[in-house]
């Protein structure tokens, strides 16, 4: 985690970028983008466009914060990089509570686990595989999870549903798809599963560790849950000290005049309470594309790259004149009247960061007008493609999983 000084440093900075907005000698437009973005976006809809110097190309509602839907996810993605680091990987041990007898546990098997958030079928099937490979097939006791486990997407009712996993109750794609990452005699043995017993109560014993799953790198992860906007970031907060700690950390690093502009009641996008302003987006982008320069990194490392990556932005702002052209993050939340799309360009004299909140118009118009007035940045800045390829590497192959002893 950044030190104090650190935070300050970057706050003043951020603060002198903002000061910097009339410099002399700056581009000048074809088209005047402040009524570009009046005309399309629509009068007092939030937008804000500032250069990598600081420099505002265009504010309009800038300081007004609205619901962000899922751009939320941009200030837990900032503090979980903080925190952890991009490559940090969540741990998950399996041990068994009691010894081992004929290739069963005789005691509970214990989850312990500290809030992988990717940990799904495919995962559950290598750690399966680990088990099997211990001569491990039954376990006469129930499976007991301790710490924050999430499993499929979902942080409720884990053990149970982990547990119908362990004995069987996985699709068999995703089987396929991790028998094909298999030795030819792993995969012809079939589906590897275990056996559980009536539970026997969770009385402390002996624990041996047997299998210690690693999750994929953190960039990773963030990656993809943006790409999608998967609301497991709710609870991923929690992996950065919670919510209250994720909106302190990152008001911290905004300048002082837009620290009360950033209000998060969850690290999704869904709580009723979340707010932002366009100005404290663009900072917190900016702030973002810094963390991840330290470590070698940008923006595309953690956020998708339209027409190119899937899920939300995968067919927005695509063909020859934009497909790889644009990083954002979208955000939509149509009880709350809130449509969002922020992100960054290249050009020849920098990124240019835009936040674009639209607050109580439809979100198919809200889309299309955001799509229509990033088309305008693209075209006068001199948009330039973005220097990325596609991973295209399956999620479970940058897991590792350790046999203990082996």
């Amino acid at each position: 985690m950044a030190s104090r000084s650190r935070l300050t440093t970057l706050a003043a900075g951020l603060a002198l970028m903002v000061s910097s907005a009339c410099l002399v000698g700056a581009p000048v437009y074809a088209a005047d983008l402040a009524a570009e973005a009046r005309r399309l976006v629509g009068v007092e809809q939030g937008v804000q466009v500032e250069t990598a110097d600081g420099r505002v190309l265009v504010s309009e509602a800038g300081a007004r914060a609205v619901h962000p839907a899922s751009v939320s996810k941009l200030p837990t993605t900032l503090a979980l990089l903080r925190e952890l680091g991009p490559d940090y990987r969540f741990e998950t041990r399996f041990l068994a509570s009691g010894p081992i007898q004929s290739g069963a546990i005789a005691g509970p098997l214990v989850v312990r686990a500290n809030g992988d958030p990717y940990f799904v079928d495919e995962n559950a099937l290598l750690v399966l595989n680990a088990f099997r490979e211990l001569g491990l097939s039954a376990v006469k006791g129930d499976l007991v999870v301790e710490g924050q486990l999430l499993f499929n997407w979902k942080a409720d009712t884990v053990a149970p549903r982990l547990r119908h996993a362990f004995e069987g109750g996985i699709a068999a794609a995703a089987w396929q798809a991790v028998s094909a990452s298999l030795n030819t005699t792993e995969a012809s043995a079939g589906m590897p599963r275990l056996q559980f017993a009536q539970p026997l109560g969770n009385a402390a014993r002996p624990e041996t560790l047997l299998v210690t799953h690693q999750s994929q790198p953190l960039r990773y992860m963030l990656k993809a849950l943006n790409g999608y906007s998967n609301n497991i970031f709710a609870p991923f907060a929690k992996s950065a000290g919670g919510i209250d700690a994720v909106q302190q950390r990152i008001r911290e690093m905004l300048p002082p005049g837009y620290r009360d502009e950033l209000v998060l009641g969850d690290g999704a996008g869904a709580h009723g309470a979340n707010r932002m302003s366009p100005r404290a987006t663009v900072a917190i982008l900016r702030a973002l594309q810094s963390e991840l320069a330290d470590h070698g990194l940008d923006l595309t490392s953690v956020m998708p790259v339209a027409g190119i990556d899937e899920g939300t932005l995968k067919k927005r702002l695509a063909g020859p004149n934009g497909e790889g052209l644009v990083v954002a993050k979208t955000g939509t939340y149509g009880d709350y009247g809130a449509c969002a799309l922020t992100g960054a360009l290249r050009t020849q004299n920098g990124l240019v960061y835009f936040a674009i909140l639209n607050h109580g118009v439809p979100v198919e118009e809200a889309r299309r007008r955001q799509d229509a007035y990033v088309r305008v940045l693209m075209a006068e800045l001199g948009a330039l493609p973005w220097d990325y390829q596609r991973d295209n590497t399956p999620a479970f192959k940058r897991a590792e999983v350790t046999v203990a002893g082996g």
